[in-house]
C-alpha cells in the first residue's frame, strides 16, 4: 500500500478509523458536508489544503484540537493545528461532537491564560 493509499479516504467509504481514540467515525454528520475530524475526542487529519472537502493536502499528519471560535451566526468552529507542517485549519462542529470536549476546549484559555495570574492581582 502506497503513502498515498494509506492517506487518502477509500472511495465509497462511509466512515473512518480515528487515529487518536480508535472510534469508528461515520463520514455523514449534521452540521458538516465534509467531515474530518472525531467526534469523540475533536482530533483530525490534515487532508483538505484550501477548500474543505478538497482532500489535496500531502501532509496527512494528526491536527491537535487547540481553541473553539465563535461566528457571528453563533456557529461553533474547532482551531486545529496540524502537528506535521503547523497549518491552522478550522472546522465546523459537527452535530454529535462531544460537548463536554467541545466546552473543555472553549473554556481551556480561562482555565490555563498564557499569563501568571498573580500579576492581575497586582493591577
Amino acid at each position: 500500500m502506497t503513502r498515498e493509499q494509506r492517506r487518502r479516504p477509500r472511495r465509497g467509504a462511509t466512515s473512518f478509523r480515528c487515529r487518536r481514540c480508535g472510534l469508528e467515525v461515520p463520514l455523514d454528520a449534521a452540521g458538516t458536508a465534509h467531515r474530518n475530524h472525531c467526534p469523540n475526542c475533536l482530533w483530525s487529519r490534515h487532508l483538505d489544503q484550501t477548500t474543505p472537502g478538497d482532500r489535496a493536502s500531502d501532509c496527512g499528519s494528526a491536527m491537535e484540537p487547540i481553541a473553539i471560535c465563535v461566528r457571528g451566526d453563533g456557529e461553533w468552529v474547532i482551531v486545529h493545528r496540524c502537528a506535521g507542517c503547523g497549518a491552522l485549519r478550522l472546522n465546523r462542529s459537527a452535530g454529535d461532537d462531544n460537548a463536554l470536549v467541545l466546552v473543555r476546549l472553549a473554556v481551556k484559555p480561562l482555565a490555563t491564560p498564557p499569563f501568571p495570574l498573580e500579576r492581575i492581582a497586582g493591577i
